[in-house]
């Protein structure tokens, strides 16, 4: 199965905000120029799929729109990493001491006591598995940068805990609205 994932465009939030699961917009300017850049590229009558998180939903609503005959189905289980208190917080009011034991241990610490990456790394596992049952040629799939990461990491069909860490690993170079494609 062709997994084409998409990240979604540049919510409306500073980069210096830590906001993971938490449901920020995206400008609709910027909704409209991924989308444009997306519909020459995306195969029409596959499957959709997205966080329903709304950076994900809106652009996921109106590419269902664009691509005749794909159903659009939104799965929690896409959603990015919950970072606990720590959402919507500036990256620099985190206590140093805080980034550096997650960092210390990236697969088990829970940063703001939220979810840390071998739980993400389950669910998302989670969703492949009952993706590939479906058996689709190919599937488009609008999430975020860590769920790509994790998606792509899963490829390699490590054990979930070398495969969080290797998804945690993985430089992020993952642009607003660029795609990735993954074989399984």
């Amino acid at each position: 199965m062709r997994l084409i994932l998409v990240r979604h465009p540049t919510p409306q939030v500073t980069s210096s905000t830590c906001y993971g699961c938490s449901d920020v917009a995206v400008a609709p300017q910027e909704i409209t120029t991924v989308r444009a850049s997306l519909q020459a590229t995306l195969p029409t009558g596959v499957p959709l799929y997205a966080s329903p998180l709304r950076r994900c939903a809106d652009l996921a609503a109106a590419l269902a729109q664009d691509l005749p005959a794909s159903a659009l189905h939104f799965d929690a289980r896409l959603a990015e990493m919950d970072f606990g208190a720590w959402e919507m917080q500036p990256w620099h009011a985190i206590a140093r001491a805080d980034i550096d034991a997650w960092a210390a241990d990236l697969a088990h610490y829970r940063p703001g006591g939220g979810e840390n990456v071998l739980a993400m790394a389950t669910r998302v596992n989670a969703f492949l598995g009952d993706l590939l049952r479906e058996k689709h040629e190919t599937a488009v799939i609008i999430c975020h940068a860590g769920t790509i990461r994790l998606l792509s990491a899963l490829q390699a069909r490590l054990p979930l805990e070398e495969t969080a860490l290797l998804a945690a690993h993985s430089a992020h170079k993952i642009a607003y609205g660029a795609t990735v494609v993954v074989d399984f």
